[in-house]
């Protein structure tokens, strides 16, 4: 049965295929191209990977990044399709649904959501409450730098309270769209802002994220 996170996969690689390795996202900075070495380097350089977390080995992660963005961009997709090779923890049923699930959905949006012409996606509920499930559990990880107290709300009503503090910005919105704008992505996430006016502009230019 397949499964979320291979279908996001199987999704975000169709996707920076039709777009080219030029093409913009929404990571700052990065083309198709560099967000393509970045997923293979994530789960076929372990050592270089954990840079994205100890600051000790931010260079080795640069280089290694950018070496692997040196390859065939046809081959990068292919990598990212073929998925962890096969003695990688990813490659774990559990492990890849825990952590690869919301990371290829915020990726594929990244690019999507960089064209001109995008379309918003229409999640299935299955989905959608698993991608809120997920957030749940990380949402005070990606709230940790917010300037303000910071709620984010479903439109059936549940909450996750991803930063305490006054004053308070509730964020309400589909759970897709919900974790992008917890992710850093808030100028791309369709949502609604409640609060006092200053606050709500200090969050929506904060810098969110893990």
């Amino acid at each position: 049965m397949s499964t979320h996170a291979k279908r996001e996969r199987l999704l975000l690689a169709d996707l920076l295929e039709a777009a080219g390795p030029e093409a913009p996202t929404l990571c700052h900075g990065w083309t198709t191209r560099d967000l393509a070495a970045h997923v293979v380097v994530r789960e076929r350089r372990p050592d270089a990977a954990a840079g994205v977390l100890l600051s000790p080995l931010k260079n080795r992660l640069d280089r290694v990044q950018s070496e692997f963005a040196e390859k065939p961009y046809e081959e990068l997709i292919q990598l990212i399709r073929t998925g962890p090779p096969r003695m990688s923890p990813f490659g774990l049923k559990q492990l890849d649904e825990a952590a690869n699930t919301v990371e290829f959905y915020i990726h594929a949006e990244d690019v999507r959501r960089a064209q001109p012409d995008w379309s918003q996606r229409d999640l299935d509920p299955v989905f959608a409450d698993a991608l809120w499930s997920r957030m749940e559990k990380a949402a005070r990880l990606m709230g940790r730098k917010a300037p303000v107290g910071l709620v984010l709300r479903r439109p059936d009503g549940q909450t996750a309270v991803a930063h305490k503090g006054t004053p308070v910005v509730t964020v309400t919105g589909e759970p897709g769209e919900l974790l992008l704008f917890a992710s850093g992505r808030q100028d791309a996430a369709r949502v609604e802002l409640e609060g006092d006016k200053e606050a709500v502009a200090r969050v929506t230019t904060a810098e969110l994220g893990m």
